[in-house]
């Protein structure tokens, strides 16, 4: 079974054996039994996130099929605890908070991939981000051999990154976790009105001000509009979506580092935050650029953050396009894009 059966990007080789986990005895069985032997381990949820190699994998990957979602409601004031398991698809626990009227998870909607991989990244969009609704994630520990459940201060969420992410080890065949994300539990209220929109293109499509709370459901539908404007929403039709979503993360540096007109954003430590779509289209990178003619990659033509197979793309050709992409706007403006999706046997 090639991964790229696996991968919104559709690239990929083989895996030496694919274990299906249908419960959470089953994803520890078979993590520990491969850890046991020494054999590499792939955990693959939604596979949103993930550029295999065109050589496979060689070891084992945990397909985790499981979509449950618990609710428990505290009483206090009308406060919710709500439990997916990991492998849960994000954007349908999205649909259900939105529809069951469950606040916070709105801005988040139309990102592809599983709930266990949103903590890592702690994924964000239109002013939101995961964090902002964690209260603690369920793990299986690879270490210690046992069952761990973090509360929301030991995950140390950072921009597009956690402890779940720092503490994974990297070796031939990519980074291995330490913990393996079980479920994750989400803390909210019940309101019928959004959480404050904090981004103003979002602000712009519902016609609000910044700060403004609309109800949920407007939210969802302007954020899955938008998203499907830059190609950012599943469809197998639409080659501009057979991506890993924003292939680099957004920089964050020294104010006299951003380059006159780039956008700028306040980060912690008296650095800013710039975007890196701006610099990938100043540095020369039009939407549905590719390295040659007739590429089987090449930049979305819906945003250039995007890097997408056209239909035939191998891992290889993934590759060439970043690096060209990268190498590019380090020439032009000095600045270093870092790569979002996890690599699992290349390199960047």
């Amino acid at each position: 079974m090639n991964l790229a059966s696996l991968t919104t990007l559709r690239v990929g080789g083989p895996a030496r054996e694919l274990r299906v986990a249908g419960s959470e005895a089953d994803l520890i069985d078979a993590v520990r039994s491969a850890d046991a032997d020494g054999t590499p381990v792939l955990v693959v949820g939604g596979g949103s996130n993930l550029l295999v190699a065109d050589a496979g994998f060689d070891g084992v990957v945990v397909r985790d099929t499981r979509e449950d979602v618990g609710l428990v409601n505290d009483g206090a004031c009308g406060g919710l605890s709500i439990t997916a398991t990991a492998g849960t698809p994000w954007d349908a626990l999205v649909a259900q908070a939105v529809a069951s009227e469950w606040s916070g998870f709105e801005a988040l909607s139309g990102i592809p991939g599983s709930t266990g991989a949103t903590p890592v990244q702690n994924v964000g969009a239109y002013g939101a981000e995961v964090k902002d609704i964690v209260a603690s994630v369920r793990t299986w520990d690879r270490e210690a051999g046992a069952v761990k459940t973090l509360p929301l201060v030991k995950a140390e969420f950072g921009y597009r990154d956690s402890m779940l992410k720092r503490t994974m080890t990297h070796g031939t065949w990519g980074p291995t976790p330490r913990y393996v994300v079980m479920a994750v539990t989400f803390h909210t209220r019940m309101a019928s009105l959004s959480a404050p929109v904090r981004y103003q293109q979002l602000a712009t499509a519902l016609g609000v001000e910044l700060g403004a709370r609309v109800p949920i459901t407007e939210v969802r539908e302007a954020v899955l509009a938008l998203r499907a404007s830059k190609g950012m929403v599943l469809d197998p039709a639409d080659h501009d979506t057979w991506s890993a979503g924003s292939f680099f993360t957004n920089p964050i540096v020294p104010e006299d580092h951003v380059p006159d007109g780039a956008p700028r954003y306040p980060a912690a430590d008296g650095l800013v935050k710039t975007s890196a779509a701006w610099l990938i289209e100043h540095a020369g990178f039009a939407r549905g650029y590719a390295v040659v003619d007739d590429a089987r990659a090449s930049l979305s033509t819906k945003h250039t953050l995007a890097l997408t197979n056209r239909g035939e793309a191998t891992a290889a050709d993934v590759v060439a396009l970043a690096r060209a992409v990268r190498d590019g706007v380090h020439a032009r403006f000095g600045i270093v894009l870092v790569p979002e999706p996890v690599t699992v046997g290349v390199e960047i």
